[in-house]
């Protein structure tokens, strides 16, 4: 079932318990991020105002005993976009998001979904479908039951091989 980008959003103010989140690729064409992404590039102090937004859905979920978890499966050595991302991931972890990094060459045998995706509350799967650049073009959310159980295994199976975003070094 395809979703808006505004149901897209009401769903990390709605869930129960848990949210999980994937991501695979080595860069990214979020609106949101091109800006910011851009002064890094030139040197620029970032204020990370731009991510206001989700630190505050973060705190309010982790105040209800939410949870939050990240993992983000990265070729080495990292891409331009992930050294950027990298250096924005503090005020998420500070937020309440346990994000990690997990090295691609982790794992080369483990069966992954062929996209970024959340599992929400273990029972429903939203998958990002981005464009070659980056740009989201689709968020399709699945209950499937195959579906699930793949995210599900993916998740935890890269998990115990992730990096907490504070021991994970950038060279």
């Amino acid at each position: 079932m395809r979703i808006t980008q505004s149901e897209f959003d009401e769903i990390f103010e709605g869930f129960d318990s848990e949210c999980f989140h994937m991501e695979m690729r080595d860069s990214y064409g979020t609106q949101s991020e091109i800006e910011p992404f851009a002064k890094w590039v030139n040197g620029e102090v970032d204020d990370f105002e731009w991510m206001n937004g989700w630190c505050d859905t973060l705190r309010r979920g982790v105040d209800k005993g939410k949870v939050f978890r990240r993992a983000l499966v990265v070729s080495e050595p990292l891409s331009e976009y992930q050294k950027w991302a990298h250096s924005t991931t503090t005020p998420l972890v500070e937020a309440g998001e346990d994000i990690r990094w997990v090295p691609r060459r982790r794992v080369s045998s483990m069966a992954l979904p062929g996209n970024d995706f959340y599992l929400i509350d273990g029972k429903k799967v939203i998958f990002m479908h981005y464009s070659g650049e980056g740009v989201m073009e689709d968020i399709l959310v699945s209950f499937e039951r195959s579906d699930v159980e793949l995210c599900r295994s993916a998740f935890e199976s890269v998990w115990p091989l992730a990096i907490p975003h504070a021991e994970y070094r950038v060279d």
